[in-house]
């Protein structure tokens, strides 16, 4: 079986290797699924290949892709990787100040962009960004050049010694990607990974999916390392790749195409269980209470089979039949895993997805890090509820004894930030040790949990340090409470702002006789407020005195990404919040 040493080498061991695979990358559009074989797959990236070289791309150029997930999107890396060029991804869903920074500083020469909204801002950047030379949109918008021009002009000039000189000379060690990170805080960093860095993440996560797992569905976005990884992965293993239209056609999606993998955030895991649990509610009383001891039972599942008991079993094999067998059947899939990254997932949650059918495996790790730093595995206790398991092999980790941070080095860490070698030196040590920023600490049996992000650690007037994720994430297995940050630096309590889940919160009104109108007006329902308070008073007899929230308020808004509160990957950006919110902070600190 053929090896591969660059990341574009996996599409000529695609062809080679299932040579009667029909689909590798799919999406639909307009109703109907349009799939692309490996042949079609390899001779479309080819051809923008052709195009770039016909225009004059060198080694080490840069060129952009902003789009949403769609077959293209992987067309265009590959043909942009496979010349030696480098290949910038950037969300489609920042802002215009975001784009020009990003533009500017990578030095981009071309980029290629979905959406009408997107091409605008790029006709606001282009007086800045001297250094870009075109534009090209992916369908016709009367404005700039389109992909299937490009396409066609790599046809018509194609030139495959030059190609294939050009795919001999880039090297394992070179930078195949400038990837930037969203962030929770300041400007978007570049990441520069090699092809090293991305090949050596494949092969030592290959083992991870079952031989006969053949059909995914993605939904995450591709310019995030953690999915990008991933697909690369997927077409490693010769898996059919389709991808979901969007987050509101998950559902229907998943029945379509029955996956037997996929990757989530929590967020998404969150809603699918919400949606679960909601669907029991008009249920009549037996069958409504038949379902609900199903929950509590998948809620208790322990992934160790010698941790179960053989009266578990039993209640699972009796739920099973009763209950989860239903649930498989209503969401689609014949799932092998289902990987949660990008943030950390509720016990509760990890537990009832493994135990209905669709095994949860943890990873982690930061775009610096390629971005794997340590996953779940099928070894005895390498998959365990509320840890990320073992190292990835060939990775070291490390927790600093001073403060808890976990340091990780091996063929994963970045070759550095872009342009900015001082800031590359301020997280990467002398040693080669990348220093993660987030906490954490080892099992007895050799896992990883993460326990918190080391500069949202904040210290009370009274002296006394406070860990705010560890109380969120609690706090958040509420079906009331969306999301929630946690402050109280410098002073004598802990105090909170809360973004209710409006969607739960109008079925709890209606159930309570309580007029929903707008989410403005219903925080500020007396009755809503004391039911909010029961909440509060429930989590914080689970933490110690310091600990506990003493004082909240209720947020009206919606916390999205469009109004930049949310990260592509769903985590709040604290210090976003914090700006838009001061005066309602220092309000609760009695400041204002």
């Amino acid at each position: 079986m053929e090896e591969i040493s660059r990341v574009f080498d996996i599409l000529t061991r695609y062809e080679k290797t299932w040579p009667d695979q029909k689909i590798a990358l799919a999406s639909k559009s307009e109703g109907i699924w349009r799939a692309y074989s490996p042949t079609e797959y390899q001779e479309i990236t080819n051809n923008i290949s052709y195009a770039f070289l016909k225009m004059g791309v060198q080694p080490g150029d840069r060129i952009g892709i902003i789009a949403t997930n769609r077959p293209e999107w992987n067309m265009i890396d590959m043909a942009i990787m496979q010349i030696g060029a480098i290949s910038v991804p950037v969300y489609p869903t920042i802002s215009e100040n975001d784009y020009r920074h990003i533009i500017t500083h990578s030095g981009m020469k071309i980029v290629i962009v979905e959406g009408v909204e997107v091409m605008n801002k790029m006709i606001a950047i282009q007086p800045d960004a001297t250094e870009l030379e075109k534009i090209y949109t992916f369908i016709d918008r009367g404005k700039f050049p389109y992909l299937a021009q490009l396409v066609q002009m790599g046809a018509e000039n194609a030139d495959p010694e030059e190609l294939q000189r050009r795919r001999d000379a880039v090297r394992p060690e070179d930078c195949s990607t400038l990837m930037y990170t969203s962030g929770t805080t300041g400007l978007p960093k570049g990441v520069m990974l090699s092809h090293s860095n991305i090949v050596n993440q494949i092969l030592n996560l290959r083992q991870t999916p079952a031989k006969w797992s053949k059909r995914v569905l993605s939904f995450l976005p591709l310019c995030h390392a953690y999915e990008r990884m991933l697909v690369f992965l997927y077409q490693y293993l010769g898996m059919s790749v389709y991808y979901a239209q969007n987050l509101g056609t998950i559902a229907e999606n998943l029945k379509e195409v029955n996956p037997t993998m996929m990757s989530a955030v929590p967020r998404v895991l969150e809603k699918f269980f919400d949606k679960i649990w909601a669907s029991s509610k008009n249920m009549k009383p037996l069958p409504k209470k038949i379902f609900r001891w199903a929950v509590r039972v998948a809620e208790e599942y322990k992934i160790q089979d010698c941790d179960r008991t053989a009266w578990y079993n039993f209640k699972r094999w009796v739920a099973d039949k009763l209950v989860y067998k239903k649930i498989r059947q209503k969401i689609g899939g014949d799932f092998d895993i289902i990987v949660s990254g990008a943030a950390s997932i509720q016990p509760r949650l990890a537990a009832f997805f493994s135990a209905i059918g669709m095994p949860v495996f943890e990873g982690y790790g930061a775009t610096e890090t390629s971005p794997v730093i340590a996953v779940s595995c099928r070894d005895k206790y390498g998959r365990e509820v509320g840890t990320v398991g073992f190292p990835l092999p060939g990775v070291e980790i490390k927790i600093d004894e001073t403060n808890s941070e976990i340091l990780c080095r091996g063929h994963n860490v970045m070759m550095g930030y872009y342009k900015d070698e001082e800031l590359t030196r301020s997280v990467i040590d002398a040693d080669g040790w990348f220093h993660t920023g987030d906490m954490g600490q080892w099992t007895e049996h050799g896992q990883l949990r993460i326990t918190g992000r080391l500069k949202n650690l904040f210290k009370t007037s009274m002296g006394k340090y406070v860990n705010p994720q560890a109380i969120e994430e609690k706090f958040c297995e509420s079906p009331f409470i969306d999301n929630m940050v946690v402050f109280g630096e410098n002073q004598k309590f802990a105090a909170a702002l809360i973004a209710p889940d409006f969607e739960f919160l109008k079925s709890w009104c209606k159930g309570h006789d309580i007029a929903y109108t707008s989410p403005e007006e219903i925080i500020k329902d007396d009755t809503v407020y004391k039911r909010f308070l029961r909440e509060i008073n429930k989590y914080n007899a689970m933490f110690g005195e310091t600990e506990k929230v003493k004082r909240f308020e209720l947020i009206g808004d919606e916390w999205s990404q469009k109004n930049g509160i949310l990260t592509p990957t769903l985590k709040v950006k604290r210090q976003v919040v914090q700006q838009r919110y001061q005066e309602k902070i220092e309000k609760l600190f009695g400041t204002h």
